[in-house]
């Protein structure tokens, strides 16, 4: 885990810190990260910013940030964004039920019991919350902030300013240290030019073919290294056509333990009735499954 400052604030990446030991960091929980993106998480650890990644579905935005907690040892705190999401979802609630069951019990006993009702004991705490009393400790990813609207967005981002939050009954709670925060987008709207200008930024790319076959076998050890090469072509083309979804690389993965699993070592015709592992759209698939032929050809070695 990374260690303390002597004056209490983080102390950069483990072991002295450059983009390629955190490369090498990641690839220990088998995320192989290119340069760049390794770079941008070097500099999110080193000078405490956070980093916005974006990039289509299933690039593995999300899955930087659980294996940079995993690699530092860091807890990994997520808040998964959605439409209409606000700052009690995120931050906390008092837990009314226990308040109210602790009130009928001191009616029982005589006792006025009002001044205890918000007490640390029921507060539950959400996320942002539990993050900000973690601090350096944990690695916070606010997952497809893209989802939310714009008040939630600029709650956000007083909140990543200050790493601190008040509490009326409780008063003001500061991070110890900074977490370590990764944002999402998924860009399904823009995100506003304030909380851009807050972050440091990263766009990933979906991966060449050379480097997708080592995600997968990094992911999936064990599996033909001639069929790897084969589905990454594959897939690498799906991603030029005009399907509804194209297929990220989780996709990639999980098709290629399919064609393992039915005993598959090179891709042929029999893969065309595995496409539902790596197409998510009944449209997609037709469309593929009558070009299938072509894509087999295309993918074949010398080709």
């Amino acid at each position: 885990m990374q260690a303390a400052a002597a004056d209490g604030g983080p102390a950069g990446p483990p072991g002295g810190g450059s983009p390629q030991q955190i490369a090498d960091l990641l690839r220990s929980d088998r995320y192989i990260a290119d340069d760049g993106l390794a770079t941008a998480i070097f500099l999110a650890l080193k000078i405490s910013v956070p980093l916005l990644l974006e990039g289509e579905p299933g690039v593995g935005k999300t899955e930087a940030a659980k294996a940079l907690a995993a690699a530092t040892g860091r807890r990994l705190v997520r808040l998964q964004c959605y439409e209409g999401i606000d700052s009690a979802a995120a931050l906390y609630e008092w837990d009314y039920t226990r308040q109210l069951l602790h009130l009928r019990a001191a009616a029982d006993t005589g006792r006025q019991a009002e001044d205890e009702l918000f007490s640390p004991r029921y507060l539950l705490e959400r996320p942002l919350l539990s993050a900000l009393r973690a601090g350096g400790a944990a690695v916070l990813l606010i997952d497809e902030v893209d989802r939310s609207d714009d008040a939630f967005e600029a709650f956000l981002l007083e909140l990543l300013s200050d790493f601190q939050i008040t509490i009326p009954e409780l008063g003001t709670i500061t991070a110890p240290s900074p977490p370590v925060v990764l944002l999402t987008s998924n860009r399904t709207r823009e995100l506003h030019d304030a909380l851009r200008r807050r972050c440091l930024y990263h766009w990933i790319e979906y991966p060449t073919q050379a480097r997708e076959v080592e995600i997968v076998a990094a992911r999936a050890p064990g599996l033909p290294l001639e069929l790897l090469h084969e589905v990454s072509a594959i897939v690498n083309r799906l991603r030029t056509l005009d399907l509804y979804k194209s297929p990220g690389i989780s996709e990639t993965i999980t098709w290629a333990r399919a064609l393992a699993a039915l005993g598959l070592t090179r891709l042929d015709a029999r893969a065309a009735a595995t496409l539902g592992a790596v197409l998510k759209d009944q449209q997609d698939i037709d469309s593929v499954a009558a070009m299938f032929g072509s894509l087999l050809a295309e993918a074949a070695p010398g080709d």
